[in-house]
């Protein structure tokens, strides 16, 4: 099983000494696919689920929302799943991860945002180091990242990883790294990992539809669950139909993206997932000639 982890990670490799990743390359993610693919039943189900939630920062409007937050962290609790989302502190983002910690433990929740987001956050040191207020990773070289997902300390200097009340957290130079270290992460959990949408804005619906379209595109396989709550995704989920019906989505695309009514829902829809028949069957591979 290391081999195949190792395989996933090498996808990662800088182009050249001492780089930062800085693009995002959906050969990378796929590779990381690949040796999921490739691991057995037992080397599957011995792995936690990494799930992956898209979510506002902010808290919106209807209290429902912080309250299907705090119930996905109880069952992501309860089925030993851990979280790695975008970071934040505020809003949806920051109850989810809260709530799981105070489950979990902060080794449970894996925060991964861009420098320039930490403006914009409560709690992070804005000089963007690990600050006093809420511990976190300077922006990582890729050796950093290796020398952490092997479990070493360092890799840059003491401290890198530290617990908090939010979890762990990595911040990136950029928005396609970030998205690249969050999907490698799920594509390399156990079974019933995949991508999860609670309510959020315009980066909410673009995350989502994103992993969509990786998935169609035969980059990954995990499962990508709308959680709609007070019909609040009615609107994407009538224009997924609209699109079926005037030919612009297969309907053997059409379950790519899973309907859920609640959080409670997520885990079972994951670990139930089914690839959708229509999508396609492409080398995403490094090693194309």
């Amino acid at each position: 099983m290391s081999n195949i982890l190792n395989k996933a990670k090498e996808a990662l490799k800088p182009k050249s000494p001492g780089s930062q990743m800085e693009i995002s390359s959906p050969l990378e993610a796929s590779t990381a696919a690949k040796a999921a693919a490739t691991a057995t039943d037992e080397d599957m189900d011995s792995k936690p689920a990494v799930i992956c939630v898209f979510c506002g920062s902010s808290p919106g409007l209807n209290p429902l929302h912080m309250s299907a937050a705090r119930s996905l962290a109880h069952a992501m609790h309860a089925a030993g799943a851990r979280l790695v989302y975008g970071g934040g502190t505020r809003g949806i983002m920051g109850e989810l991860a809260k709530t799981l910690v105070s489950l979990s433990g902060p080794q449970a929740v894996h925060g991964v945002i861009p420098r320039a987001l930490i403006a914009a956050e409560e709690g992070y040191d804005k000089s963007g180091r690990p600050g006093t207020t809420k511990a976190a990773e300077a922006s990582l070289s890729i050796e950093q990242l290796k020398k952490i997902d092997s479990g070493h300390e360092g890799g840059g200097g003491k401290g890198l990883l530290q617990e908090t009340e939010f979890g762990l957290t990595t911040i990136v130079d950029d928005m396609h790294t970030r998205k690249r270290l969050m999907a490698s992460k799920v594509m390399e959990g156990g079974n019933g990992s995949g991508f999860v949408a609670l309510a959020g804005g315009y980066g909410t619906i673009e995350e989502v539809m994103e992993m969509v379209t990786w998935n169609q595109l035969g980059i990954h396989r995990r499962g990508i669950v709308l959680v709609n709550i007070a019909g609040y995704w009615d609107g994407l989920m009538g224009w997924v139909g609209n699109a079926v019906k005037e030919g612009f989505v297969g309907e053997g695309n059409r379950g790519i993206l899973v309907e859920v009514e609640g959080p409670e829902r997520v885990v079972e829809a994951l670990r139930n997932y089914k690839v959708a028949e229509g999508r396609f069957v492409l080398d995403w591979s490094l090693n194309q000639s």
